[in-house]
């Protein structure tokens, strides 16, 4: 291993970094944008530099050493709920009372019941988000506007329809906790007009609330994500409600419309699908099966748990590999032998859930057999389709979807999955974002441009031990834009105005290329020389960056070339970067329920525990909403 690999090595132990710097024809954000926080962009997400950092020091005064600073990653927060105000329904009053002038005529004069019910409307209390509040005072503010949800013999059909609908917002990942209204039981005949016509009026703006609070949620999520955690990152989308009980007054099936809302492309409809089937099934999902295990077993081993991981895979494993080992599995007389037909359907059961097919029993093959509880599937479901809002409501026909929990990236083209490979991610201390962008650029024989953060947490101690380090190892050093020898600079002094990169080679961290979404985090993908990485099954092993298993086909993918003209571009030894034809969206994203190509849920590891987080926002916001009612 040459000094150059050793240097990568003990730098990216495990692996990727969280900066982009490269050719400034990649366009691509260079080092010192990344330290701005990003091109065009110094949002609160970017890694901070601790401020007790030291400013740098007098050369060789030996008194100004100071601890060595730290740079901070991103956190999770103490989720808000959105806040609750009292609409304002002072001008929900008609203006015009019939009959409130005495006629100097004996002839009775006709009070419209519409015109009281506005004035006892006026009288209402309640509680909603400004978004809401504000559609609700823009509706009943102008009196020519009629009553939506009740008449003068009481609650009418639109209104029955609504309330069933949000009554079943569980099957479209929503709590009907937070949209539960009190519906008035009155008998015309024993109540006092008046406070018949304030129940009615009181049901009739909460219902309001509630459903512009429902259409709002289907549409973009009921919650903000990044008020989650820092490594969220997303425009929340803008919802137009002032037109929504306009639409809903006119509509002749009030339930179609509102049902309408939730998202429709096919991703959201199987986790729907599968969200519907968990709830009918019964409680009996093989959760009680139990397989201990404290190391692992080998093919020719003996274990008293093979019975049980062959129960498991009867139960978790598809009928097509149970058909392929029908005899296997018919002859199998509980024995505690490993034997080698065993080890073959192991394998074929390790292959299908995407794990490494090489029949050594684990941890991750073990959980693949016990599966998960129907209600802990049932809450990743939930939380996936909260997150499908978060994204555009048609992903598009060609997208690059990376999904975290899973390890892989899928490459779309015309509708269709074209391409997928394994990848690894950030690590638990390193995560990367969840996000979306788009594919600009592929650079060849990449620069690696060493970010602050592994500049400051793992190469300064190092150089502070030893100047030279970065000189013998073969980095490149800048301070203010002029190259100079590592053993020059003085590194217990601000690492602001210094830039440290590895040059193109066969060691290059970044391995033959790298593709480019230019963002604030300065998150890209990239080939690597760590290959072994790809053999694991938990493969969050990264600084945050994603690294491919096969980086030629997907930068041939997304230039719309072969690999073969992506290989003769490498070969050259160049550094040059190439702007794809057409931008390609992708997505950064974490999904602890996907489906695959054929519409097949799967299930995967909380790695970075921010289903967790979300399941709390949601207990956060439905406390919140609940407290109004």
């Amino acid at each position: 291993m040459t000094l150059l690999t050793k240097a990568a090595a003990s730098v990216l132990a495990l692996s990727c970094s969280m900066a982009a710097m490269g050719a400034t024809s990649a366009n691509a954000m260079t080092f010192m944008d990344f330290i701005r926080g990003g091109r065009g962009n110094a949002q609160q997400q970017s890694t901070m530099v601790n401020p007790t950092m030291p400013i740098a020091p007098v050369p060789g005064d030996s008194q100004v050493k100071g601890p060595l600073p730290t740079v901070d990653a991103p956190r999770y927060y103490t989720y808000k709920a959105e806040p609750m105000r009292l609409v304002a329904t002072g001008r929900f009053a008609d203006p015009v009372v019939t009959g409130a002038v005495a006629d100097a005529s004996t002839t009775p004069v006709n009070v419209d019941p519409s015109n009281a019910q506005r004035r006892s409307l006026a009288e209402a209390k309640v509680m909603a988000t400004n978004d809401v509040a504000k559609a609700l005072e823009s509706y009943y503010g102008d009196g020519s506007r009629p009553l939506v949800w009740v008449s003068d013999s009481g609650v009418n059909d639109s209104a029955k329809a609504a309330l069933a609908v949000l009554a079943d917002a569980g099957s479209v990942g929503l709590d009907p906790a937070d949209y539960a209204v009190r519906v008035p039981t009155i008998d015309s005949g024993s109540v006092n007009p008046a406070d018949r016509d304030h129940a009615l009026t009181q049901f009739e703006l909460s219902l309001s609330a509630k459903v512009l609070a429902y259409v709002q949620d289907t549409i973009r999520g009921r919650l903000d994500p990044n008020k989650i955690s820092g490594y969220h990152d997303f425009k929340r989308k803008d919802v137009k409600l002032d037109a929504v009980l306009k639409l809903i007054k006119a509509s002749p099936d009030v339930a179609a419309y509102l049902n309408s809302r939730s998202p429709s492309n096919p991703e959201f409809l199987a986790l729907k699908a599968e969200l519907a089937k968990l709830k009918a099934a019964s409680s009996n999902d093989g959760s009680h099966l139990s397989i201990t295990l404290s190391g692992i077993i080998k093919p020719g081993d003996s274990s008293p748990q093979i019975a049980n991981i062959i129960k498991g895979i009867q139960q978790r494993g598809s009928d097509a590999l149970k058909a392929d080992h029908a005899a296997v599995l018919a002859s199998y007389q509980q024995t505690p032998e490993y034997t080698p037909d065993l080890v073959s359907l192991v394998e074929g059961f390790q292959k299908e859930k995407g794990l490494t097919a090489d029949g050594v029993i684990g941890q991750s093959t073990v959980r693949a057999m016990v599966g998960e509880n129907s209600n802990a599937k049932i809450q990743k479901l939930n939380i996936a389709m909260e997150q499908m809002r978060w994204l555009p409501a048609d992903l598009g026909p060609r997208y690059v979807f990376i999904n975290q929990p899973a390890y892989m990236v899928y490459y779309h083209n015309n509708n269709k999955e074209e391409l997928a490979m394994r990848v690894v991610v950030g690590g638990k201390a390193h995560q990367t974002f969840f996000f979306e962008d788009q594919i600009q650029t592929v650079e060849f024989n990449p620069y690696w441009g060493v970010p602050q953060s592994i500049i400051i947490n793992e190469m300064l101690p190092k150089l502070r031990a030893d100047p030279n380090y970065l000189d013998r190892t073969g980095y490149q050093v800048e301070v203010n834009g002029h190259a100079v020898p590592s053993s020059s600079v003085d590194w217990y002094g601000s690492t602001k105005s210094i830039a440290v990169r590895q040059p193109p080679s066969s060691d290059n961290a970044l391995g033959e290329l790298k593709i480019l979404f230019p963002n604030s985090h300065a998150i890209y993908m990239h080939d690597t020389p760590s290959k072994s990485f790809f053999k694991k099954d938990m493969r969050a092993l990264s600084h945050g960056c994603v690294r491919l298993a096969d980086p030629r086909a997907m930068a041939a993918a997304v230039l719309n070339t072969t690999v073969a003209d992506v290989a003769k571009q490498i070969a050259n030894g160049e550094n040059k970067a190439v702007p794809v034809p057409q931008k390609v969206p992708v997505y950064i994203a974490y999904f602890t329920a996907w489906p695959n190509k054929d519409g097949v849920v799967q299930y995967f590891d909380d790695v970075y525990d921010r289903d967790a987080a979300t399941q709390k926002a949601f207990d956060i916001t439905t406390k919140a909403r609940g407290a109004q009612i």
